[in-house]
């Protein structure tokens, strides 16, 4: 099995160091990272500018571009073969609810998504690394499961590991997203020179923790795994839309 491996903390984060010794033995591993930390860059590919792909005295790759860049280069030209897999993470932080959506861990997960190839995006929920260990062996486990009854069809997972010592683990739950708040307001400050500048605010709180939620799975020190899928049509809403539409036409 050949696996692709990114990330959005950077080549030199301890999750990317880590979900590549966990996956060792899996497959032939290639890293292909961005060269700093993308937290929060979504699935922005970067177009007003060429993109450098360098290697590290470890054998990583890494791009002064995003996560998606980082996959999508790959994808396209920087490897002669096409992976089997495509896992991301471990990031340093939790990409639950409506915080996938901003999430790079989750963008370069997609980006293989989008090319038909098997995903996996990794998360430890608290910030800091503590029991990095722990998620490092979920992601084994998971793979590995992968490895030996491969999911069928567009399979993009979204895995948050709780950080707590490994024989404290409640399971693994399959889970859908669950929803927080909106984003607590900007924080204004200055610059020396008297600018005025916004810090993007904390994330808002959770609304929506059910028990069959990525939210409600952690909170039971459960690992959360949900399929995800990025077909953004809102089916439900069609019927009523083409009736409201019905009577406009193209003016002459």
């Amino acid at each position: 099995m050949r696996i692709l491996v990114s990330n959005d903390d950077g080549y030199n984060a301890p999750g990317l160091e880590a979900l590549v010794q966990s996956l060792k033995g899996l497959g032939e591993l290639t890293v292909v990272a961005p060269e700093t930390n993308c937290s929060g860059a979504s699935n922005s590919l970067t177009l007003n500018r060429p993109l450098s792909v360098r290697q590290a005295s470890n054998g990583f790759y890494y791009v002064n571009g995003t996560p998606s860049d980082c996959v999508h280069i790959a994808l396209t030209g920087l490897l002669d073969f096409r992976p089997d897999l495509v896992v991301s993470g471990i990031n340093n932080g939790a990409n639950m609810g409506e915080d996938t959506l901003y999430s790079g861990t989750v963008a370069a997960a997609t980006e293989a998504y989008l090319f038909g190839i098997p995903a996996i995006a990794f998360s430890l929920v608290k910030r800091g690394w503590e029991h990095l260990d722990t998620a490092a062996r979920i992601a084994r486990q998971i793979v590995e499961r992968h490895a030996e009854n491969p999911l069928v069809g567009h399979v993009l997972l979204n895995v948050n590991i709780p950080a707590v010592r490994y024989d404290a683990l409640q399971g693994i739950h399959v889970t859908r997203l669950g929803k927080r708040h909106p984003s607590e307001p900007v924080v204004k400050s200055s610059t020396p020179y008297g600018d005025t500048v916004y810090w993007i605010g904390p994330v808002g709180s959770v609304s929506d923790s059910a028990a069959d939620t990525d939210f409600g799975a952690i909170e039971q020190n459960a690992v959360s795994v949900t399929p995800l899928r990025f077909d953004l049509t809102h089916y439900e809403q069609l019927p009523q839309f083409r009736e409201w539409a019905g009577p406009l036409c193209v003016s002459r």
